[in-house]
């Protein structure tokens, strides 16, 4: 294709972009355009499926959509390229630069290759990103299931809610890089450089971190069941903590609240973790039930699904801790600092207090969260029948959803608060 033939293919294919009459889709399926020179170009939806764009500068082009499937990107530059939502299938990106690139939803997927002549057959092929620079990349939502991303460097890289799952990330730098929520199940970080990264929430069952380096990461609510974490460097981590780090008093006073509870209080004592430190501590299912947790570190902890009736938490920091479908009905959370905390699916409800012989006695008990600072919290489907939330600083929370029938909502500042399906008390 001679250099003329190609700029009569990009006008037209610019004014089939903008609509005007004489326009057409650049159809470069297929061809050989090896060390082009097209920086800042306009291919917006262009057909590129096995292009050979070896070496070609297509630093600042906009390849919205564009049909990039199997295509041959080996060293190429698209540095501040926009490529949202472009198909990169089975790429070859071996090496590319890609710094600043936008690839928001760009699928990354391995692709399906199929084989003329007399040897048809078919190939699965994984997007090759090998040593390739995506420092500060925009990666939010992309699919890289099963991509090659060997020593690829992506520092500062925004990977929030991506699909990895099964990528190879060996030796990769992905310092200060964001990876919330994202799909990481199965992938391969051994040796890989995560220092600084957020991990917060992400999924990283059965992942592979031998040897990675941790280094004050965020991984709050992350999911590490199954993963390899051998000789990983977790050094000022921000990491949920099992409870045999704790020490031994800690322990005896969880498992003496367990007897307590379980004997119906013939055996045991009640647990009094007032004051103690036990952020990032891992405590998903257990029954706190009645316990003192005055004045408590739980900063980052996990207690999902767990249950913590009556229990009095006031004055706790419970920033970030993950409280997802826990059952608090009662407790009393007055001036705790809460800011960020989850607390989808949980149940702050009120007690029906009952006497001696296991009658109700007519009173309710409210959960008490008068002061709580609940700033950007998530309380996605939250049950607050009845709780008291007077002065309680809910500014930017998400309460979806949420039940806050018979609520005590005076003074309570709701400012940016999401309040879509919330079911709301009575004027």
């Amino acid at each position: 294709m001679t250099p003329q033939e190609l700029t009569a293919i990009l006008q037209k294919h610019d004014r089939w972009v903008k609509k005007k009459t004489g326009g057409g889709r650049a159809m470069l399926a297929m061809a050989n355009l090896e060390g082009v020179q097209l920086p800042k170009a306009n291919l917006k939806a262009a057909k590129l499926s096995g292009t050979n764009l070896r070496h070609a500068n297509l630093s600042g082009a906009d390849l919205e959509q564009a049909d990039l499937f199997a295509a041959i990107l080996t060293k190429a530059d698209l540095s501040s390229a926009n490529l949202f939502r472009a198909d990169l299938r089975g790429a070859h990106l071996r090496g590319a630069r890609l710094k600043l690139a936008v690839m928001r939803e760009a699928d990354l997927r391995g692709g399906t290759l199929m084989s003329g002549g007399s040897g048809d057959g078919v190939s699965f092929v994984r997007s090759d990103l090998t040593g390739s620079d995506l420092d500060e990349v925009t990666l939010a939502d992309a699919n890289l299931t099963g991509a090659d991303l060997t020593g690829c460097s992506m520092m500062g890289a925004d990977c929030q809610g991506a699909l990895m799952s099964g990528a190879s990330l060996v030796r990769a730098i992905l310092k200060n890089a964001n990876l919330t929520n994202a799909d990481l199940r199965g992938a391969n970080f051994s040796g890989a450089n995560l220092t600084g990264a957020q991990l917060r929430d992400a999924d990283l069952t059965g992942a592979v971190l031998a040897g990675a380096n941790l280094r004050s990461a965020n991984l709050v609510g992350a999911k590490l069941d199954g993963a390899d974490m051998a000789g990983a460097d977790t050094t000022g981590a921000n990491l949920a903590r099992s409870l045999d780090k704790f020490s031994a008093r800690i322990q005896d006073k969880l498992t003496q609240h367990f007897l307590w509870i379980s004997s119906g209080g013939g055996s045991g004592s009640r647990a009094d973790l007032s004051g103690l430190d036990l952020s990032r501590i891992n405590l998903c299912g257990v029954n706190l039930s009645g316990a003192n947790l005055m004045g408590v570190n739980l900063s980052g902890a996990r207690l999902c699904d767990s249950l913590l009736i009556m229990c009095d938490i006031s004055g706790a920091q419970l920033s970030e801790a993950d409280f997802t479908n826990a059952i608090l009905d009662g407790a009393n959370l007055h001036g705790a600092n809460a800011t960020r905390i989850r607390l989808d699916g949980a149940c702050l409800a009120w007690v029906d207090v009952k006497g001696h012989d296991g009658r109700a006695t007519g009173r309710l008990w409210r959960a008490n969260l008068s002061q709580c600072r609940l700033v950007q919290a998530s309380m996605v489907r939250t049950n607050l029948r009845g709780a008291n939330l007077t002065d309680a600083d809910l500014t930017g929370a998400n309460l979806r959803g949420a039940t806050l029938t018979d609520a005590k909502i005076a003074g309570a500042t709701l400012t940016d608060a999401d309040l879509t399906g919330a079911a709301l008390p009575e004027p």
